[in-house]
C-alpha cells in the first residue's frame, strides 16, 4: 500500500486554503469547544514593554528561520509560497485591510530574500 505525499494533494491543499483565510491554514489539533452564549471573552494580559520587545525578537527569529527553509526549497516550493500569499485575504464579508496586504507583500519578500542565499543552477 503507497502513501501519497500531502504536500501534493490537491485536495488537502484545497481544504487548508479554504482555512487561511482566518486560521493561516492550521487546524486546531483538538476541536475547539464551542463559545457559550453570554460568556465573556478570555481577558488578555497587557503586553508591556518587556512583552512587545521579546515578541518582536521571536518574529525576527522566526523570519530569518523562514528565509533559511526557504533558501534550501526547490524552485516550486518557492514558487509555491508567492502563491499562497494571494491566498491572504480577509474574511468573508470583510473589506481588504492594509496589514492583510503587507501580510502578503511580506511573504513575498521573505522568498524574495531567501532566493538571495540560493545556489545559481547550472546552465545547460
Amino acid at each position: 500500500m503507497s502513501h501519497a505525499d500531502p504536500a501534493n494533494d490537491p485536495r488537502q491543499r484545497a481544504r487548508a486554503l479554504s482555512r487561511w483565510d482566518n486560521e493561516g491554514g492550521a487546524t486546531p489539533a483538538v476541536p475547539l469547544p464551542e463559545p457559550r452564549s453570554g460568556a465573556a471573552e478570555a481577558p488578555m494580559p497587557a503586553n508591556g514593554p518587556a512583552e512587545l520587545g521579546a515578541l518582536h525578537i521571536r518574529v525576527i527569529a522566526l523570519e530569518n528561520l523562514v528565509i533559511a527553509l526557504l533558501a534550501m526549497a526547490s524552485d516550486e516550493q518557492r514558487a509555491m509560497a508567492r502563491e499562497m500569499a494571494g491566498y491572504i485575504a480577509p474574511r468573508s464579508g470583510f473589506t481588504r485591510h492594509p496589514l492583510t496586504i503587507h501580510a502578503a507583500d511580506h511573504m513575498v519578500d521573505l522568498v524574495e530574500r531567501a532566493e538571495r542565499f540560493t545556489a545559481p543552477t547550472p546552465a545547460e
